[in-house]
């Protein structure tokens, strides 16, 4: 078995073997094959050298161990794992797990080996199904038992093996355990802290898909409200029209609109005076854009099935486009619109024919939720258990999101606080202006959470604000072009008036 001495590059911070928690001695990698663990087959195990690569390049690691395994706690069950080791003294004493994103289907490998530069042994699933297509759900039809592992059971199965082998390899257990996901990630973030309170001392839930049955309720909502007339659809040059209207509204010389929450878009400004155009909306189109914004609600009662999309990313590369329209009426390929379909065919209905167009918001919606909801949803208010661990949460949400309404992060955390009462000593909201879904967008949206939930857990220091920072591109091998406070919410960052609007410091935090 090679050993190798890692020196981290790019400024990765390596605090060694005085985090970990003594026990006994070490395996080598390819002993861990005949490592006995209930319902879990170690299918692999095996060394993979360093790979050295000058900063700010990626992905540089040390040499590590690869486990693959497969755990199958039901006769129905086939879910696949992956541990990552770093080798030799290279482990910083912590365990971290990710999230998957869409419908899962694999490991997530490449979310796996940044973590593992930074010196942490790194877990991830594929959630108990395989599929190359995030938005395929085929696999769940009648099978109720891989619903389950995707919904929850995959991420336990993932996290008592993963720290099983990672006692077995370095003969001691994690001092600290991290969870880390956005997107569905997110969801299974906030999964783990309500429904598994005690595996994880911090935890990291971005964009999170928590609201997985209203969710995807709310992309039917979009199908129907963009197919109500054969002249409802919107198409990308008006989009971006929709766009530079609601920022000459609400935004910045960015393009950026700070604080959602204060702007009262109203698409109505840019209606057509003569005939449609691109550079304008007809009726048609406007009723359809005002649903979107507006939210999904049950027809019989009126209440708030989803909140609505934000204004901000409506022609934006990666924005409405890719998520709610599509690029043509005929297709309507958005990415919402394959999750909607998917999800009410192969597991709502049990029908791979069934049309989003028939979806009934009030019955249909009920149902959903009696049968679903305690499988997908991790939206439950009561965090006392998780509180009472000692865990610290962090969430983070773009505000410019077109695939998971930020509103609806708002309004998960604003139930937590009035189930709870105020939150900040272990829960605290970041909501990123600009920032599309877990990253993108015309605002700063590479966000350093990682050290930031490692501070509040290890050193107590509660994030007072998140950095977030803006690549030329969005690539971040090129360099900066400005960083942003990102502060708890509902406290927003100000500008101080005379600073570089570039640098963090010339922005302070003030409460909302």
């Amino acid at each position: 078995m090679k050993m190798l001495t890692w020196a981290a590059t790019a400024g990765a911070a390596m605090v060694l073997g005085a985090l970990a928690t003594p026990a006994s001695a070490k395996s080598a990698c390819e002993d861990l094959t005949s490592l006995k663990l209930p319902h879990v087959t170690i299918t692999d195990a095996k060394e993979v050298e360093a790979v050295l690569m000058p900063a700010p390049l990626s992905p540089a690691h040390p040499a590590y161990c690869k486990v693959m395994g497969t755990a199958k706690p039901t006769a129905d069950s086939d879910i696949r794992f992956a541990v990552l080791l770093p080798e030799g003294d290279a482990w910083n004493g912590r365990y971290l797990q990710v999230g998957n994103g869409g419908f899962a289907g694999t490991v997530p490998l490449v979310l796996m080996v940044p973590a593992v530069a930074q010196g942490y042994v790194v877990a991830g699933t594929d959630d108990g199904h395989q599929s190359t297509i995030g938005t395929d759900a085929s696999w769940a039809l009648n099978h109720p038992e891989k619903q389950i592992d995707f919904g929850y059971r995959a991420l336990k199965e993932t996290t008592d093996a993963g720290k099983a082998i990672l006692a077995a390899y370095e003969g001691k257990k994690p001092r600290y355990s991290y969870f880390q996901g956005c997107s569905d990630g997110g969801r299974e973030a906030l999964m783990e802290a309500e429904r598994y309170p005690d595996d994880f001392n911090g935890i990291v839930a971005g964009d999170p898909a928590n609201h997985w049955t209203h969710l995807l309720t709310m992309a039917a909502w979009s199908v129907q409200a963009l197919s109500a007339t054969p002249d409802s659809f919107v198409p990308p040059a008006t989009l971006k029209a929709v766009q530079a209207e609601a920022i000459r509204q609400c935004g910045d010389e960015t393009g950026v609109i700070e604080n959602p929450l204060a702007c009262h878009f109203d698409p109505a400004a840019i209606r057509c005076k003569g005939a449609a155009a691109s550079d304008c909306l007809t009726d048609p189109q406007i009723a359809a854009l005002r649903k979107i914004y507006g939210g999904a609600r049950n027809p019989r009662t009126g209440a708030l099935i989803m909140s609505g999309y934000s204004p901000g990313s409506e022609g934006e590369a990666g924005g409405w486009v890719t998520w709610i329209t599509g690029p043509t009426a005929q297709s309507n390929a958005a990415l919402s619109k394959g999750f909607g379909s998917n999800f009410f065919r192969y597991i709502v209905f049990s029908d791979p024919n069934y049309d989003l167009l028939k979806l009934n918001f009030d019955s249909d919606v009920a149902m959903t939720d009696a049968k679903f909801a305690n499988i997908f949803n991790s939206y439950d208010t009561d965090l006392s258990a998780f509180r009472s661990h000692g865990g610290k949460l962090i969430q983070y949400h773009g505000w410019a999101d077109p695939a998971i309404p930020p509103l609806d992060s708002v309004a998960y955390y604003s139930l937590v606080q009035h189930r709870m009462g105020p939150t900040s000593k272990f829960y605290r909201l970041f909501m990123a202006p600009g920032m599309l879904h877990c990253g993108g967008g015309p605002g700063p949206n590479s966000i350093a959470t990682l050290p930031a939930i490692t501070d509040w857990v290890e050193h107590d220091k509660a994030p007072a604000l998140l950095v977030a920072t803006k690549y030329q591109g969005n690539n971040p091998s090129k360099p900066v072009e400005c960083e942003r406070p990102l502060c708890p919410f509902p406290a927003t960052a100000q500008w101080d008036g005379k600073g570089d609007k570039a640098k963090l410091e010339s922005f302070k935090c003030v409460k909302g």
